[in-house]
Parts: structure tokens; C-alpha cells; sequence
């Protein structure tokens, strides 16, 4: 049995996480830093190519200088794991259910949270002790995924990731998401400071607003 309490911990200061999918060294080290100096305190890179490994070893070193978080995406097999502790990821994110990968990440210090798109995906990964799952593809599954979900699983907390934008990351965020993942809409100047504005002057988010 596995746990990723840890992320409690990790997503404390605000419900926003940064994708940095594919931009190259310098400019997701821009990017973050941008990201951090906005409120964001947890970035993700996932890894798919060297060049992307580099990438997070050097966010991730960054990260570290200015006490943010830096984790690892896309980890879907076990060399990945091994990647992600060798470029200094603090934490994994796999799309989809895989307990070995669960597991690989687990022992080797970095809390894992898989993705799920069923109520028999949440069920076996609660079973597990994870409590922290992605939620994938969250703007296919929509509002009502979440919400329905809590229902038999009030203990899941549910990351969304997957078409998530400044314009809908408040709507989850109401629904019971505690925490939105914005990837490719971040190639768009503007949606870093949308989303930062979400946040109240304490870098929270207020579920109540209307």
C-alpha cells in the first residue's frame, strides 16, 4: 500500500499548478519564475524527450534556490521515474492508473499522483491510499465529473488537467477540484496573470465568489 499525503503539503499555498510541456530549457525556466513571482508555488514538466529532462533538472534546481516546487509529468513507465529523481523532481504525475509506477516513484522518495477517468480508477487508487488523483481529461469529464465523484469518494482530492484555461480553472475550482493544472494555454502571454488573478490576497482561492 502506497500513500501521497504529500500533497497536501505541496499544493498548501495556492490551487494552481503551471505544465510546462515542451518549451525548451530557457524558456521554462522563464516561464516558471514568472509563474512563481505570480503566486504559483508548484510547477510540472513533464518529460518525454532529453531535451525536456534538462529542462526539469534545471527548473527544478531553480525551484529549489527559491523554495517552490518542481515536479515531473507524462511519467508513464519506470526509466521516467528514474529520470524525474535524477533531474531533482520533487513529486510524479502519470495520465493513467499504474500502480508500479505508483510504487517505483514512491520508494524513491517523490510522492506519485495518477491520472484517473472513472469511479472504478478512483476506488482502486483510494483503495491504495492515494488520495491525491489527476483527473484526465478534465475538460471532457467536465464539472459534473467532480462533483459526482465526491459523492462516494468524499476523501479524493482531484487535480484537473486537460484543457483547463483562465477562463474555466475558477468553474473547477467551485465544483470541488482542489486544484487546476493549466498546460497548453499557458502559450498564451495572458494566462498566467488571468489565473493569478483568481487568487485572493492571501494566494487563495475563494470557493464562495459567485
Amino acid at each position: 500500500m502506497v500513500e501521497n499525503a504529500r500533497f497536501n503539503e505541496i499544493f498548501k499555498e495556492a490551487p494552481l499548478m503551471a505544465i510546462l510541456r515542451g518549451m525548451g530549457v530557457e524558456r521554462s525556466l522563464s516561464i516558471a519564475h514568472t509563474a512563481w513571482d505570480l503566486g504559483f508555488h508548484v510547477v510540472e514538466l513533464p518529460i518525454q524527450t532529453p531535451d525536456d529532462i534538462e529542462a526539469l533538472r534545471v527548473v527544478a534546481l531553480a525551484g529549489k534556490e527559491r523554495g517552490k516546487i518542481v515536479g515531473a509529468g507524462t511519467v508513464v513507465a519506470l526509466e521516467h521515474v528514474r529520470q524525474a529523481v535524477n533531474a531533482g523532481a520533487d513529486f510524479t504525475v502519470s495520465p493513467g492508473l499504474d500502480l508500479e509506477v505508483v510504487r517505483e516513484s514512491s520508494d524513491a522518495g517523490m510522492p506519485s499522483m495518477p491520472g484517473v477517468a472513472t469511479a472504478t480508477e478512483v476506488q482502486i487508487a483510494l483503495k491504495e491510499g492515494l488520495t491525491w488523483l489527476k483527473v484526465f481529461p478534465a475538460s471532457v469529464l467536465g464539472t459534473t465529473w467532480i462533483s459526482a465523484m465526491h459523492g462516494p469518494f468524499p476523501q479524493a482530492k482531484f487535480v484537473t488537467t486537460g484543457g483547463m484555461t483562465a477562463a474555466n480553472a475558477g468553474q473547477f475550482l467551485r465544483a470541488g477540484a482542489r486544484v487546476v493544472a493549466v498546460g497548453s494555454a499557458l502559450e498564451e502571454p495572458s494566462q498566467l496573470p488571468r489565473l493569478a488573478a483568481l487568487l485572493g490576497p492571501v494566494g487563495r482561492f475563494e470557493r464562495a465568489e459567485s
